[in-house]
């Protein structure tokens, strides 16, 4: 038996006047739905985060009872220098934390791949093609093209848990969706204001009597008699008792309040994402503001993504992976030069390791701490010569 198909049910369209054409109110009356990926504030915001964070050096370090040192060797390279074949470290990480933060919703995966037991490269998932599973208690699977994966075998960076599920990250979505739709609002109507035609900065009164202009080749005869002219700051010459010009001062956006809400969205971004308001164009840049971006929402991220590697890719319990969050700080090169050039005279570090701070090259002989006594290495201090005249 054949089944009768229900047919579709007709949605009514409740209809609403306007001064407007459609295409003008499909501009000021922007109710559709925007992504956050969308959003020029929230992107801007996003990749300043990743562009930070994908400028630090990652460090692979070691545990040792004189304290933790850096380890040199294939994997620190692996990890800092190459770790996908197709791409540089920079755009690699700038992706894992764009997908983090923005496109996966709060979910970046990396598939590692190896050969012959050792680390060959870390696969960027595309976030259209993954999806989780709950296995019905505490753990998960991660679905990749339907493929299923247990989390042990990936690298699955979270950030903003799911009260629910706390394996697996929400993001920015529910928390920043309003904001983001009231900018977007704000930039089509601003659009739609440019654009519009309605906006005259000069009126001329002419006599409807006028035979003339009566019709529309009347009164463009009129412009082009009496207004239009060959020079810039050409008077017109009108007949006083037909003609009479007003010049009016045309609607603006700060009429309209625009720009104050535009700016109190924006910070509402800003602190929502955890960047300084600065970075989305609103107030001035300040030195307190930036470093406590770094120390807060940067070092945060950096955090999730220094324990999901050590946890999945090192082996070795006393090793694990450290990225330069030093290097962001705002410094100039003077505050670095006094810095560790007073670390220098204190036989603290040594020379080169003040040149190399400083982006110089390692010289012969100043691998060895000096003290400010004559700069002499810190192990001859007791041989000065007036330390045994006094004995």
């Amino acid at each position: 038996m054949s089944k009768k198909r229900r047919k579709p049910a007709v949605q009514k369209r409740s209809t609403v006047s306007f001064l407007l054409d459609d295409s003008q109110y499909q501009i000021l009356c922007n109710s559709g739905y925007t992504r956050l990926d969308r959003n020029p504030e929230v992107v801007t915001a996003c990749l300043q985060i990743a562009d930070i964070i994908s400028s630090l050096t990652i460090y692979l370090m070691s545990n040792t009872e004189k304290g933790d040192k850096r380890i040199k060797n294939e994997l620190s390279r692996k990890l800092d220098i190459s770790p996908n074949r197709f791409m540089t470290r920079k755009t690699w990480m700038t992706a894992v934390v764009m997908n983090l933060l923005l496109y996966g919703r709060g979910n970046s995966v990396v598939l590692p791949r190896t050969q012959n037991g050792l680390l060959d490269d870390l696969v960027i998932i595309p976030p259209a093609k993954v999806s989780f599973k709950s296995d019905g208690g505490y753990g998960y699977k991660v679905l990749i093209n339907n493929v299923e994966y247990d989390p042990s075998e990936l690298l699955h960076f979270v950030h903003n848990p799911d009260e629910d599920y706390p394996w697996k990250g929400k993001g920015f979505t529910t928390t920043i969706k309003d904001v983001v739709k009231n900018l977007s609002q704000a930039r089509a109507t601003e659009c739609a204001f440019m654009e519009s035609k309605w906006k005259p900065s000069v009126i001329v009164k002419v006599d409807a009597l006028t035979d003339e202009f009566s019709s529309p080749e009347g009164r463009k005869k009129l412009l082009d008699e009496y207004i239009s002219t060959n020079n810039v700051g050409e008077p017109w010459m009108i007949p006083a008792e037909n003609f009479a010009v007003e010049q009016i001062k045309p609607l603006t956006l700060s009429d309209l309040a625009i720009n104050d809400t535009v700016q109190l969205d924006k910070k509402t971004v800003a602190g929502i994402i955890g960047v300084p308001p600065f970075v989305l164009g609103v107030g001035d840049y300040k030195k307190e503001e930036w470093d406590k971006f770094i120390n807060t929402t940067v070092k945060s991220v950096v955090k999730i993504i220094e324990q999901e590697m050590t946890n999945k890719i090192i082996l070795s319990d006393k090793w694990y992976v450290k990225m330069n969050l030093s290097s962001a700080y705002s410094y100039d090169l003077k505050t670095i030069a006094d810095v560790y050039s007073g670390l220098y005279v204190k036989g603290l570090a040594t020379g080169n390791e003040v040149r190399d701070k400083i982006s110089m090259s390692p010289l012969d002989g100043l691998d060895n701490l000096t003290i400010l006594e004559n700069y002499i290495p810190l192990d001859k201090i007791g041989d000065q010569l007036k330390l045994k005249q006094e004995e």
